[in-house]
C-alpha cells in the first residue's frame, strides 16, 4: 500500500468514526490512527455548520433560533458522539470516591448530573454564538477545529486509564510529536489568515492564543481530575473545549 493510499484510507475512517456523514461501502477504511485526522474532520464539520448558517440565515431566522438550530445541527453530525461523553464523565465526576469515577463512567445509565452537564454545555454554545452577528462561519470552523485538537492534546499528553478501553486504540497508534502538532499547524494558519483577512487588529491574536490555550487547559482539567483520560473525557474536552472557546470568540463582536 502506497504512503497516499494509506492517508486517504485514514481520513475516509476518520470522517466514518467522527461523522454520520454516509460514505460508499465500497471505499477501504483504516480506523487504527483517526484521531491524527480529527481536528480536520472538525473543520468540516465546521464548514457544514457555517453553511447551515448561511442557508438558514437566508430563510430569515432570527439569531438566537438560527443559533440553537446550528448546534442542534452540530450534535446531530456526529451523532451524540462527544455530547455522550460529557454527560458519562459528569456523572463519574459528581462521584465522591475518585476510584469509583472511572467505573461509574461505564455505566449506560444516565444521572442527573449528566443531564445537567448537557443542558449547561447548551446554553453556553447557544449563547455565545448568538451574540456573535459577523464572521460566524470564522468562529464556527474554528470552534470546531480546535474542539478536536484538544481530544489530540489530551491523547497525546496524557495516559489511558483502561487499556481495554473503547478509546485505548487512539493511545496505542499515537505519534508523538507529529500527529498533535499536525493539526495545531493546519489550525493555527487557519486562525492567523481567517484574522488577518477580516481585518481583526489586535484582537487577531484571541483565536490562535485561545485556540491553543483552552483545549490544553480542558485536557489538563480532566486528567487532574482523574488521573488520566478514558473514551469518555475525549468527547468531554471536545465539547467543552469548545463552549469555552465560543465564548472566548464572543470578545470579537466589539469589533464590528
Amino acid at each position: 500500500m502506497s504512503f497516499w493510499d494509506e492517508i486517504r484510507q485514514c481520513w475516509w475512517g476518520s470522517v466514518t468514526f467522527y461523522t454520520i456523514v454516509p460514505l460508499p461501502q465500497s471505499w477501504q477504511l483504516k480506523f487504527d490512527r483517526v484521531a491524527r485526522f480529527a481536528p480536520f474532520v472538525g473543520i468540516l464539520i465546521g464548514i457544514l455548520l457555517a453553511l447551515s448558517d448561511l442557508g438558514l440565515n437566508l430563510c430569515g431566522i432570527p439569531n438566537l433560533t438560527r443559533s440553537a438550530l446550528v448546534i442542534a445541527f452540530g450534535v446531530a453530525v456526529t451523532g451524540g458522539l462527544h455530547l455522550d461523553g460529557v454527560i458519562d464523565t459528569a456523572d463519574g465526576l459528581a462521584v465522591l470516591d475518585s476510584e469509583r469515577r472511572v467505573t461509574v463512567m461505564k455505566e449506560s445509565t444516565t444521572g442527573a448530573f449528566g443531564v445537567m452537564a448537557a443542558v449547561v454545555l447548551f446554553v453556553l454554545k447557544v449563547g455565545a454564538l448568538s451574540d456573535i452577528n459577523n464572521f460566524r462561519w470564522f468562529v464556527l470552523i474554528l470552534s470546531a477545529g480546535w474542539g478536536r485538537w484538544a481530544q489530540v492534546s489530551a491523547i497525546a499528553l496524557y495516559p489511558y486509564l483502561k487499556p481495554e478501553g473503547k478509546g485505548s486504540f487512539h493511545k496505542e497508534a499515537f505519534q508523538w510529536p507529529q500527529d498533535w502538532l499536525l493539526g495545531w499547524i493546519v489550525l493555527a494558519l487557519i486562525s492567523i489568515a481567517g484574522s488577518m483577512f477580516l481585518n481583526l487588529g489586535w484582537y487577531s491574536l484571541i483565536p490562535l492564543v485561545g485556540g491553543t490555550t483552552i483545549p490544553l487547559l480542558v485536557s489538563w482539567w480532566f486528567n487532574r481530575q482523574l488521573g488520566g483520560h478514558t473514551g469518555d473525557t475525549y468527547g468531554a474536552v471536545v465539547e467543552w473545549s469548545e463552549a469555552i472557546y465560543l465564548c472566548a470568540l464572543t470578545t470579537l463582536a466589539v469589533t464590528t
